[in-house]
């Protein structure tokens, strides 16, 4: 069985709101939780809170 991962959670400093709102709208949300080191759903929670956009969600077509 392969051992798990800790979870270790981080403060959003000043200096990664700033970021996250400079990227926003910019820069898909994949991209920017690769550039804060962050899950994609974070940056997106964190956005939700500010009340910052990030855009729409690519959906993928039924078919």
């Amino acid at each position: 069985m392969a051992a798990r991962r800790k979870i270790t959670r981080r403060e959003w400093t000043k200096s990664d709101v700033r970021e996250l709102k400079s990227l926003a709208k910019k820069v898909p949300a994949r991209q920017i939780a690769r550039k804060l080191r962050r899950s994609e759903g974070a940056v997106r929670q964190k956005a939700l809170v500010l009340g910052t956009s990030l855009g729409t969600r690519k959906r993928r077509r039924r078919k």
